[in-house]
């Protein structure tokens, strides 16, 4: 059980209807539980082909387009059962693997009736994020991919006996991978890729009585899968990017298998839903309200695969849903600097909705704009996204490679702005602004700054303690960072580390975080962000904003921070004030990427990396600098590229103590070899 700590901060962030809903739904549980011995069989799928869904995996067809030998490379390490998980490389998991052990620990997660079980103990379950990963099943898509290319029968047999000790060893409803209706859209999605790749219907897969039964036993899955999805959405403060992915695995599922009487209920249900949840959970400027950059990456994922399935099959979303999704697009385009680098600003699991390419090491964003390129026949995107990678040929088929195309070369030809719209840089509502020159040119200073809420909702399970914090990148290399995320479940000392104060470019006052933490998905006290200027010319960019984290101090600051950035010059000018009548400890913290090399000389800190050297250096000089590079007690200096994996990384910090208000700058000068 969750401890009683956890428990009432969890009832504190939640009104009388979600106690009275979440009671409701606990008492439901007991219900589910009591009769799952008896659970009635689900209803036949029909045999008829016209009763299925059209693929809307464009690229099924174009197998010219893909080189066939990293898919196959990639499917004969499944059946030799190795696999990649997170931070673990080449684990022997077996074919199949065990799907209720958690890969990482070792742990075999009892099969007790899924929805009371605390996947949250890892006494219990072990690393609930490590079991989950292998049970989404993006290892069945690569199959699916390597047959379709190859012609194999090794692979889709692969896909056979892979779902079916899924099926044999999870069953309904008990387990960890009956306890989250989030994996279980996943898992659909997955399904559905796996399906229209294997031949959909007909494949010859499902051929024979043999393959018949098997198809039947798949389906009747299925239908488990969205009856369950449909019973447990997420309601209220955890209506984040779970109810959306929810919605997009019963969605998708809908279409792919209209099997059966429940179907039109469950897409209907699955749309209205979408279309509610892309206004709820995306600002009107594309910003997603969760404050993670990662899962602002996952609902757009999210977003084009709802599209693509739905125009496929004939259903349509409103306007407001192009214009989000659009939106979305513009916001990573804004943010990435010329070299394809995001900032890592909020959490990020590096999780992905479909697996489509071998290579994991591809940039998520760049592939995005350029599906995104082709949907919207936006030049910019095309150029900012470089390449038609091979998920996106997946997605929308070879056709489309040639449009990409098309587009990157009007938007090389034309001047920059004309006959597009002009890059916007400015995100009122999601509270963050890009400051720079020369931007998408070898030369571009990208400066992207924070004055955001802290996250969605009354628990913003995803935001960091990160108001008033900024990255800095130069010609492509990115100098000051966000660090990144690591851990969620376990590991709690990282988790409150990486999404503390000090794991970001701003001021620690009196060695608190800005918001107060009540458990690994929730804050208490909020600090809230507010822009008071944001202006922009061929001169200079300027921007202003405030937080009142620091309200809740026995004598309570108020932080506000100017930032002045002289084109020309490449200066950016930092003012950071204080208003407050006491004495406080600051602590103003500095995060290098891992290629910088960082000195100090004197007062003045230097960093270099590739062509880029940048100096800081304060108006005064405070009381100690510190160079800080993989420290442990307390924790500092670190970098999370990818989930549950650190390394070290060099990072500065100024202390000083103040007495009273007070202002302190500090100059940024940023030189680039030619």
């Amino acid at each position: 059980m969750p401890s009683l700590g956890w428990m009432f901060n969890r009832l504190r962030l939640m009104g009388p209807a979600e106690v009275a809903w979440r009671s409701r739904k606990a008492l439901a549980a007991r219900f589910e539980r009591a009769r799952a011995a008896i659970a009635p069989p689900t209803p036949p799928a029909p045999t008829a082909r016209d009763v299925f869904g059209k693929p809307w995996l464009g690229g099924i067809p174009d197998f010219p387009a893909f080189d066939a030998a990293p898919y196959c490379a990639a499917a004969e390490r499944i059946l030799a059962g190795r696999y990649d998980v997170f931070a673990l490389r080449d684990l022997a998991l077996g074919f199949p693997p065990e799907w209720n052990r958690d890969p990482k620990t070792g742990v075999l997660a009892p099969l007790t009736f899924g929805k009371t079980l605390d996947y949250r103990d890892e006494r219990t379950v072990g690393d609930i994020k490590y079991l989950w990963e292998i049970n989404r099943h993006y290892e069945i898509v690569t199959l699916a991919q390597a047959w379709r290319l190859s012609e194999d029968d090794r692979f889709a047999e692969g896909c056979r006996r892979m779902i079916d000790s899924w099926i044999e060893d999870c069953p309904y409803p008990l387990g960890a991978n009956w306890s989250s209706a989030l994996e279980h859209a996943l898992r659909l999605v997955n399904w559905a890729a796996a399906w229209q790749l294997l031949g959909g219907a007909e494949a010859p897969l499902f051929q024979g009585a043999q393959g018949a039964a098997f198809r039947q036993r798949w389906l009747a899955a299925v239908h488990r899968h969205c009856d369950f999805i449909a019973s447990h959405l997420s309601k209220y403060s955890s209506a984040n990017n779970h109810l959306f992915g929810e919605y997009m695995g019963m969605f998708i599922a809908s279409l792919t298998w209209p099997c059966w009487a429940e179907s039109s209920r469950w897409r209907d249900t699955a749309r209205q839903g979408l279309e509610a949840e892309a206004l709820k959970q995306i600002a009107d400027d594309g910003v997603n309200l969760e404050q993670a950059i990662w899962y602002h990456h996952e609902v757009t994922e999210m977003m084009l695969l709802c599209t693509l399935s739905a125009r496929r099959n004939d259903v349509h979303f409103a306007r407001a849903w192009w214009a989000r999704l659009e939106a979305m697009c513009e916001f990573i385009a804004a943010v990435m600097d010329v070299d394809g680098n995001v900032p890592m600003i909020g959490d990020a699991d590096d999780a992905v909705m479909l697996r489509l390419a071998p290579d994991r090491t591809q940039n998520v964003y760049r592939s995005l704009l350029a599906t995104a390129a082709v949907l919207f026949s936006r030049p910019d995107f095309a150029r900012k996204a470089g390449t038609f990678d091979d998920k996106s040929r997946w997605l929308l088929g070879q056709d489309a490679a040639f449009d990409f195309a098309a587009l990157k070369a009007d938007g090389a030809r034309q001047p920059r702005g004309s006959g597009e719209p002009p890059p916007r840089l400015a995100f009122p509502h999601g509270g963050y602004y890009v400051l720079g020159s020369a931007l998408d040119t070898p030369e571009e200073v990208r400066i992207v700054a924070d004055a955001g809420p802290l996250g969605y909702l009354s628990i913003a399970a995803h935001g960091h303690a990160d108001a008033l914090s900024f990255t800095l990148s130069a010609a492509g290399r990115e100098i000051l960072i966000d660090p990144g995320t690591c851990a969620y479940h376990t590991q709690p000392a990282w988790r409150a580390y990486f999404r503390g104060t000090s794991a970001h470019n701003t001021v620690r006052i009196d060695g608190r975080d800005q918001s107060e933490a009540g458990g690994n998905f929730m804050w208490l006290h909020k600090a809230h962000a507010q822009c008071e200027l944001w202006d922009s010319d061929e001169d200079a960019d300027r921007f202003a904003a405030w937080h009142d984290g620091y309200q809740r101090l026995p004598d309570p600051v108020i932080h506000r921070r100017k930032l002045l950035y002289m084109k020309s010059e490449r200066v950016l000018v930092v003012q950071d004030s204080f208003e407050c009548a006491s004495s406080h400890g600051l602590e103003f913290w500095w995060h290098f990427a891992e290629d910088c090399i960082v000195n100090v000389h004197g007062g003045m800190i230097e960093a270099r990396c590739g062509p880029v050297r940048m100096t800081m250096e304060r108006d005064t000089p405070p009381e100690s600098l510190e160079l800080v590079s993989g420290a442990e007690q307390p924790q500092a200096g670190w970098i999370s590229r990818r989930f549950d994996e650190r390394h070290p990384t060099t990072s500065v910090v100024l202390r000083e103590r103040i007495s009273g208000s007070a202002s302190r700058i500090t100059t940024l000068r940023i030189d680039i070899e030619q």
